[in-house]
């Protein structure tokens, strides 16, 4: 994608003072030869421009601003984009295959109001986002890393929550959801502890209406997981 390379931004060095380990293991993947087209020449339309200091500066038009965190094929971020069009939205996914599709979807749907990342959410906010600028981070179904050795590794740490509760204004809404109860008993520990965030409610056991069923959803659900909506609004005036 134009803008950044494809393993996104080079941190500097405050920015790798906030990752410590990666939250997501690198994988290729094989393009297809429509996903391969639609990096290189979809990439330039909606990748964020190297400069922008603020993914709000993305967009010509100012509404609220959505971020999905690891949108995966787009499946969700495209239907959320149609379904909202009064909202702007950034999808961040490291996946070459599951971006090339996305640039696809939006370009069949002739959506404009989504950008894209290539690149590691951290390095992203730490980089394109400044202080009380996001109105919502949506983050469905991450990694749950279910061995123990591999807890350290879940994107959902204290330290990510932090920057999380820096980055959404006061009274703005982070959304999670996951199909895997230990991750999401993890979750309530660590999104509780933060003072930046007040829980809205028990995780929920009905999908929100402006979350579409994702695939990870579907195939957690034919295995017998309960899924788990959790609402974060973020503290403040």
């Amino acid at each position: 994608m134009s803008g950044e390379s494809i393993d996104g931004p080079t941190p500097g060095r405050d920015e790798k003072r906030l990752r410590r380990i990666r939250s997501f293991v690198r994988r290729p993947g094989r393009l297809t030869p429509a996903q391969k087209a639609a990096l290189e020449e979809l990439g330039p339309r909606y990748a964020l421009p190297d400069d922008c200091r603020n993914l709000a500066d993305a967009f010509e038009r100012k509404v609220p601003l959505v971020v999905e965190i690891g949108c995966g094929n787009g499946q969700a971020l495209i239907a959320m984009a149609e379904r909202e069009p009064e909202k702007n939205f950034v999808g961040i996914e490291v996946h070459e295959p599951g971006v090339g599709r996305l640039l696809q979807g939006l370009a069949e749907k002739g959506l404009d109001n989504v950008r894209v990342v290539m690149a590691d959410a951290v390095d992203v906010l730490a980089r394109h986002a400044t202080p009380g600028s996001i109105d919502e981070v949506r983050i469905y179904f991450p990694d749950p890393w279910p061995k123990k050795r591999h807890h350290k590794r879940r994107l959902i740490q204290p330290e990510f929550v932090g920057q999380l509760a820096l980055y959404i204004r006061p009274g703005g809404l982070l959304h999670l959801a996951t199909d895997w109860q230990p991750y999401c008993e993890w979750m309530l520990e660590v999104i509780d502890a933060e003072e930046g965030f007040v829980r809205l409610d028990h995780p929920l056991t009905e999908r929100p209406e402006w979350r579409p069923r994702t695939h990870f959803e579907t195939r957690g659900a034919r295995k017998g997981h309960a899924i788990a909506d959790l609402l974060y609004r973020r503290a403040g005036r």
